[in-house]
């Protein structure tokens, strides 16, 4: 979640998503990106964190002093017009371009699992100047071919966004549970760039079903800090996002 949250620049404009994100954008702006300003699918958007744990996008303390509460399509528009620099997405499946999967697993004519599907979530991959993506790591789920692409990233490889007309600067991180992830501008690919404490380079090598691409200065991703932590603490004391049974 730290590592999410240390993807968010100050004065960027942050369009949120759900699970851990709604909490990384707290952790951001209480620390190294006061100016943030953070846009929600409900419509709600802010300038402050939260004041207390969200749930979900529409909880009354996410309304509670907001910056502004619109439409959906209001905030939808924004994506349009090219304000949103990062966008936060998760899904099912993802491929090592970057593509997500939210909608079928199997033929989407006869699938084995229906999947709830994109919400906004394509337009966040189309549109945002750069893209994060948060999975759980599996091997179901980091898959060399995606079955359905939902939200697409870099599509076949370099080149593809613009081909295709996408205006947007496609994935630029994918953070699991194991490791982070960048991606070669030049092929589309993802790099493994760290791995998180407690995993080896052998066990995300077993969890990926891609050939597996590390950086030469691949490292351990840097800890959380006492403040990161602080506040992670402070938000969700509980540890209903960050407890031992919640996944990316």
């Amino acid at each position: 979640m730290t590592a999410a949250a240390r993807e968010i620049r100050d004065g960027d404009v942050v369009f949120v998503g759900m699970r851990l994100p709604l909490l990384a954008f707290c952790v951001a702006k209480r620390l190294h990106a006061p100016r943030a300003v953070g846009l929600f699918e409900a419509g709600i958007v802010r300038d402050t964190p939260s004041p207390a744990l969200l749930y979900t996008m529409c909880d009354p303390p996410n309304i509670q002093n907001a910056a502004a509460c619109l439409s959906t399509a209001h905030v939808m528009s924004l994506l349009q017009r090219g304000d949103v620099d990062v966008g936060f997405v998760g899904g099912a499946e993802v491929d090592r371009y970057g593509n997500l999967n939210t909608s079928y697993v199997g033929s989407w004519r006869e699938p084995s699992v229906r999947l709830p599907g994109s919400g906004g979530a394509a337009d966040i991959a189309c549109l945002s100047k750069r893209l994060v993506i948060m999975m759980p790591h599996e091997r179901r789920r980091l898959r060399t071919r995606v079955d359905f692409v939902t939200s697409p990233g870099f599509g076949e490889g370099a080149g593809w966004r613009q081909r295709v007309g996408l205006p947007g600067g496609g994935p630029s991180a994918l953070i699991t549970t194991l490791g982070l992830f960048r991606f070669d501008r030049d092929s589309g690919e993802a790099i493994l760039c760290s791995y998180h404490a407690g995993t080896s380079l052998a066990e995300i090598e077993q969890a990926t079903e891609w050939p597996l691409r590390v950086a030469r200065d691949l490292a351990p991703t840097p800890e959380p800090s006492r403040h990161e932590l602080e506040i992670i603490r402070e938000y969700d004391p509980t540890g209903f996002w960050t407890g031992t049974r919640s996944q990316v």
